[in-house]
């Protein structure tokens, strides 16, 4: 997804952040701000735009978010991901592993050390927040920079699956990752890397490479995939959101790694209409509970919708990017398509 392409984005770039009020009103708004949160801490622009959409949500409560703040806020900080994870170890009874998450403060000589761990950092969004470093230990003990996250290095074949969550649909999708690492001591260096680039769907690492002779890890179990998806869905309180997991090669047990808010669906089929047809039940859901809209039927608004994410004039990532513009108003028809002309000047 394009952030600099969304509405919010635009107001920053002219230097003053546009207010909500006058932009609305909005039945939903589907948004992904995690990047904002993190900036608003070194950045008065980004803390300005975040006030605006606070006040903009404080003021107008029968406003739906996707996905609400304090959700999204909760995944920014993976010592918080930690803890949901371990939590979920009861509730699955085994059907997945969490690859024994350690919290790192600050002195390096006081917590467990696996004999080959990942280390991350703790702030799970921003630019720095992919990169990652294999360690070998002790040798790698210089390498750890706190606070930061050490989990277990598990072997998987080189083969990442990403769990891309909608509503109540979700789908894996393949993807390259870390090949296997020789069990017992070793005296290489750290590997430093970048897990978005490792893991893309072209990547063509040597980090990424597999033995010829290696037996390919089974594909993850639908039930158990499923259901830590339903346990995720209940403790996040969130819609759209990403689990990465790993097979274990020796175990063959889901192995979950990371947990990603709002991530980019490269790779899911029928996503829009996922995406739609969720927007559609909870629009509905919410009419039903008796609050106020702004006028127009969730048929409508998906309608204006699903006019948005059809410009077959784009490419695809340039479709997605409306996505993001801060939607759904009850709006006429010809509001809209003012809207997407401007969109369609902008992102040209």
């Amino acid at each position: 997804f394009q952030k600099e392409d969304t509405s919010c984005r635009s107001s920053l770039r002219e230097g003053q952040p546009s207010p909500l009020g006058p932009q609305g009103p909005f039945d939903i708004i589907l948004h992904k701000l995690s990047d904002v949160i993190v900036e608003a801490e070194h950045d008065s622009q980004s803390q300005q735009l975040l006030d605006n959409f606070q006040s903009y949500v404080s003021a107008h409560p029968d406003t739906v978010l996707l996905d609400p703040l304090p959700a999204m806020a909760k995944l920014l900080d993976r010592f918080v991901s930690c803890r949901i994870m371990s939590q979920l170890n009861s509730s699955l009874r085994g059907d997945c592993s969490f690859s024994f998450y350690k919290n790192s403060n600050t002195n390096t000589q006081t917590f467990p050390l696996f004999l080959t761990s990942v280390c991350k950092t703790r702030v799970a969004h921003g630019s720095y927040s992919h990169e990652v470093a294999d360690l070998v230990f002790p040798a790698s003990l210089a390498d750890i920079h706190p606070p930061c996250v050490l989990q277990s290095f598990v072997n998987h074949g080189a083969v990442l699956y990403k769990v891309f969550v909608v509503g109540d649909k979700h789908c894996c999708v393949e993807r390259p990752s870390i090949k296997n690492f020789p069990s017992g001591p070793c005296d290489r260096k750290t590997i430093f890397f970048n897990s978005q680039k490792v893991s893309k769907p072209e990547s063509n690492s040597d980090l990424t490479s597999v033995d010829e002779h290696m037996v390919d890890p089974p594909c993850p179990s639908s039930d158990a995939v499923a259901a830590l998806v339903k346990e995720l869905r209940a403790q996040l309180g969130m819609a759209l959101f990403g689990v990465d997991v790993i097979i274990n090669i020796g175990t063959h047990a889901l192995t979950v790694i990371d947990i990603n808010i709002f991530p980019g669906y490269e790779g899911m089929p029928q996503f829009f209409s996922s995406l739609l047809s969720h927007i559609q039940s909870v629009l509905d859901k919410h009419a039903a509970a008796g609050s106020h809209t702004t006028g127009g039927s969730s048929e409508e608004t998906v309608g204006y919708l699903s006019t948005l994410l059809s410009v077959s004039l784009l490419p695809k990532r340039q479709q997605m990017a409306l996505v993001f513009p801060l939607l759904l108003p009850s709006a006429p028809p010809w509001l809209v398509k003012i809207r997407v002309q401007s969109w369609l000047r902008n992102l040209r």
